[in-house]
């Protein structure tokens, strides 16, 4: 899949849909309509993939893991709980019942493109998130990525 960037705003109506904005729809690499939205294991959000980019990565986390492994078994499973949904003819998306609890407010949503997933957002969770105390993006980038050389 390719690259794709926004963060976008959106309301969820009454039957748990969202209208996939057109600046997101149009970064979509196929007409495969069918995405997975799952939740995140890092933050108190949904994420969305393409159906594709889901398959792609799940095949990647089941080479690096061994089958036999209890460990392993209980990460690929976590890492696949999500249901395919598909965008409809007014390219809307229903956030499946038991993934709503993440959409606290349950109405205003923030979609924040990570390159091959989209997070989905409760708006006030995710200013939350954003303003939190004592978070140094420039220190963390620089511990990150600051040391590191160029290989060319």
């Amino acid at each position: 899949m390719a690259l794709m960037l926004g963060k976008e705003y959106c309301k969820l109506d009454p039957n748990g849909r969202f209208k996939l904005p057109i600046a997101l729809k149009r970064q979509l690499q196929s007409d495969d309509t069918r995405f997975v939205v799952k939740p995140s294991i890092y933050a108190e959000c949904l994420e969305l993939w393409t159906y594709a980019s889901f398959e792609a990565e799940i095949e990647k986390l089941k080479s690096k893991l061994n089958p036999y492994s209890v460990e392993d078994r209980k990460l690929l499973r976590k890492f696949s709980e999500g249901n395919i949904v598909e965008l409809d003819t007014n390219d809307r998306l229903v956030i499946p019942a038991e993934q709503k609890s993440y959409l606290k407010s349950g109405k205003e949503l923030v979609l924040l493109s990570l390159g091959d997933w989209i997070e989905i957002w409760d708006r006030d969770t995710f200013q939350n998130a954003m303003n939190e105390q004592g978070t140094d993006y420039a220190a963390q980038a620089n511990e990150r990525l600051g040391q590191q050389q160029d290989n060319n």
